[in-house]
């Protein structure tokens, strides 16, 4: 019984291996050399066709802090990602490495996370906020469309290959500090 539904298959796969050439065997080779003859790519030609009719994007990102009354901080910016993309916002305090984060969308060219900090506010002391675009794997499919599935679109001085093979992620970095008095710093820093 075995041998014969295995032959049954066999004779099936060459049934449709055979259906499927159909009459291109008759057609005479010149006209199907016109018919794909427009399909067919320079050898050096993108691979990806999609790929190569998207513009770079050099990204640019910028932000401003304010420190609310509470000592709590919030964080706006401005930046050229498409809209709907995804960017998580870091506060860091420097001694002591204590995180705040957020995440948020790019609407019109803008963005805004807040307020970081505990209930009590934020010390005194240096911290940095940093923003980051989230792996193209996670972003919407407009946005995928725009940056390209592993961010292969993205191109700039903020644009870093990512540590856990995600493709291209944007980086954005600022520090500041916070308190009554300017501290002694060689650095450019924004005081509050």
């Amino acid at each position: 019984m075995y041998k014969l539904q295995a032959g049954v298959g066999l004779v099936m796969v060459v049934s449709l291996l055979i259906a499927g050439c159909g009459d291109e065997e008759h057609e005479p080779l010149r006209e199907r050399s016109d018919q794909t003859s427009s399909n067919v790519l320079p050898a050096d030609a993108p691979k990806n066709v999609e790929q190569a009719s998207v513009a770079p994007l050099e990204v640019a990102i910028s932000t401003s802090v304010s420190l609310r009354t509470d000592r709590r901080l919030m964080v706006e910016g401005e930046t050229n990602l498409p809209d709907q993309a995804q960017v998580q916002i870091i506060v860091e305090r420097e001694v002591s490495r204590v995180r705040w984060h957020a995440r948020t969308n790019v609407n019109d060219g803008r963005f805004s996370a807040g307020p970081f900090g505990s209930g009590s506010g934020l010390p005194d002391g240096a911290y940095v906020v940093s923003v980051q675009l989230s792996a193209a794997s996670v972003q919407p499919e407009a946005v995928q469309d725009r940056i390209g599935r592993r961010g292969e679109h993205l191109v700039g001085e903020l644009v870093s290959q990512s540590r856990h093979g995600l493709g291209q992620l944007a980086t954005y970095s600022r520090r500041f500090l916070v308190g009554d008095e300017p501290r002694r710093t060689r650095d450019q820093v924004e005081v509050h």
